[in-house]
């Protein structure tokens, strides 16, 4: 009886498997009836592939069809800083390591100009000048200029293209002695290109002079300085290269590699957020009416005192003390407002190929006066 029961279960189970067996082709055929397989295609391909893969083989096999277009992700979008938390972590990463324990105690004490050194044929000495540096700006020094550095104009470098080219060939031979960077000639009149050991450190190198109060622009792997035919070479020119070989030797000697790349992250995160809104390159380009459309975004963000700075390109909102201006300007850098300082009035750029209206900014600018005020520094 045992060996009957044990063979009625066999024949149970074949019976199931055979259904499922059935079932199952059954299946795959209606499949196949209602999404048949292109003619084209050979018949040894398994008959369960998707209508897709299937569709994007006939393409490929007929020579006259276009390629199906990729599907690209949509860039993420980040939110601005909310809190300062995030921002003090901003603030003090871009700084080199001396600077990241004690930067919101630093107090702007200048320092006294080195004397100019010559050379045997009389010219100046630029690798010989400078045993150290004053505190970065960027950090809460003094900056290096007191108003502001501008390029001159293409006018300014038509009427005198001879003091012009004097000028750029002592920035470029100054440039090389002190730091070794190269700097190149360029077409745009008022500029001089200096190349860069990558794009964080343009980056960083912009932002920096920037806050100095002297011009500088960015490009992919160099960052570009300010001449005129009016340059001097005991003002201006000396002006340029202290600022390039103060910031370089800040990022090369200082910076740890691996700083360097948290740097970039940083860099690459902020552009997530938004774009970067630099000074303009020629301010005698801006519509003065552009400025007091900033001035007019302020008042709407409950910012009346805002008003255009006699610097073309630019706007000044008052701040009590100098700290706050140098924390303040610190909070736009880190927030993609390239800000800078005169004494304590805080100096934002008026940009309106990228910021137009000036929504963006007085936006920016309110949000840090808020976090300031949180922190007790307003």
């Amino acid at each position: 009886k045992q060996k009957q029961k044990q063979k009625q279960k066999q024949k149970q189970k074949q019976k199931q498997k055979l259904r499922l067996r059935l079932r199952l082709r059954w299946r795959s055929s209606s499949k196949l009836k209602s999404n048949p397989i292109p003619q084209q295609l050979p018949r040894q391909m398994p008959p369960r592939w998707p209508q897709k893969v299937l569709q994007t083989r006939q393409i490929l096999q007929s020579k006259t069809a276009p390629l199906p277009s990729p599907r690209r992700r949509p860039a993420p979008v980040r939110r601005p800083v909310t809190s300062l938390q995030q921002l003090r972590f901003r603030h003090s990463m871009p700084l080199p390591p001396q600077y990241r324990e004690r930067y919101q105690d630093m107090t702007p004490v200048p320092m006294r100009s080195a004397p100019f050194v010559y050379d045997d044929g009389g010219r100046v000495a630029w690798d010989r000048m400078w045993q150290g540096f004053c505190d970065l700006a960027m950090a809460g020094g003094p900056p290096h200029k007191g108003r502001w550095l501008a390029p001159g104009t293409a006018a300014d470098v038509a009427a005198s293209p001879e003091r012009y080219d004097e000028v750029v060939t002592e920035i470029r031979r100054g440039i090389a002695l002190a730091t070794g960077l190269d700097a190149r000639p360029w077409d745009t009149p008022g500029w001089v290109p200096v190349a860069c050991y990558g794009e964080a450190m343009a980056e960083w190198m912009t932002r920096a002079i920037v806050m100095e109060n002297v011009a500088a622009r960015r490009g992919r792997m160099h960052v570009s300085l300010p001449a005129a035919p009016a340059f001097r070479v005991e003002k201006e020119i000396r002006n340029v290269i202290t600022v390039v070989s103060k910031t370089s030797h800040y990022w090369v000697d200082h910076m740890p590699y691996s700083q360097q790349a948290a740097i970039r992250a940083l860099f690459h995160e902020l552009s997530l957020e938004g774009v970067v809104v630099p000074p303009v390159a020629d301010a005698t380009t801006v519509d003065p009416a552009a400025a007091v459309a900033l001035v007019q975004a302020f008042a709407a963000h409950g910012e009346p005192a805002a008003a255009p700075s006699a610097t073309p390109g630019w706007v000044g909102v008052p701040c009590a003390t100098v700290e706050l201006a140098i924390w303040m300007m610190r909070a736009l850098v880190a927030s993609n407002v390239l800000a800078r300082r005169e004494e304590t009035t805080l100096l934002v750029p008026v940009n309106p190929a990228v910021d137009s209206g000036g929504a963006f900014v007085a936006a920016r600018v309110t949000r840090v006066q808020a976090l300031a005020r949180h922190a007790g520094r307003a």
